[in-house]
């Protein structure tokens, strides 16, 4: 097994992204013939309910997440909860499911939307810079 440390995660249900603000989170590969991940996130209770009906109904769905360093390129998971339990103040919520490949890497798929968009010259270059700090989803995401 090996384990990241989880900087960011957004959650993509019906082709709607929703951050979720995570106190803190990790990422195990399980390196099993599954091929199958788990993702630990530390966050705050508000979202139980939330993720108590994701885990009765066993929903796919989809996650971004930030691995190790900010400026890192989103890894898109496949994942459905499989656990959800109550740490004090916190939740810790547990998903499993599959790493799936992005077609495109962030930084193409970007220069695309902006270029899409209508960004030249200058004006490209320096929101292309500030996109790639800041991270929007993107179009064809």
């Amino acid at each position: 097994m090996k384990t990241f440390k989880m900087i960011s995660v957004n959650l993509i249900r019906e082709n709607e992204e929703v951050p979720i603000a995570i106190e803190d989170g990790i990422v195990i590969n399980q390196e099993n013939s599954s091929r199958s991940w788990i993702l630990e996130l530390f966050i705050d209770q508000k979202f139980e309910d939330f993720f108590n009906e994701l885990k009765s109904t066993n929903e796919l769905f989809r996650a971004k997440v930030v691995i190790s360093y900010p400026e890192n390129e989103p890894a898109h998971f496949e994942v459905a909860t499989y656990s959800v339990k109550r740490i004090g103040n916190h939740l810790s919520v547990l998903l499993r499911g599959t790493l799936k490949r992005a077609r495109r890497q962030y930084a193409e798929s970007l220069l695309a939307d902006l270029i899409e968009d209508g960004y030249t010259g200058e004006e490209l270059l320096a929101k292309f810079e500030h996109d790639m700090k800041t991270r929007p989803s993107l179009k064809k995401d």
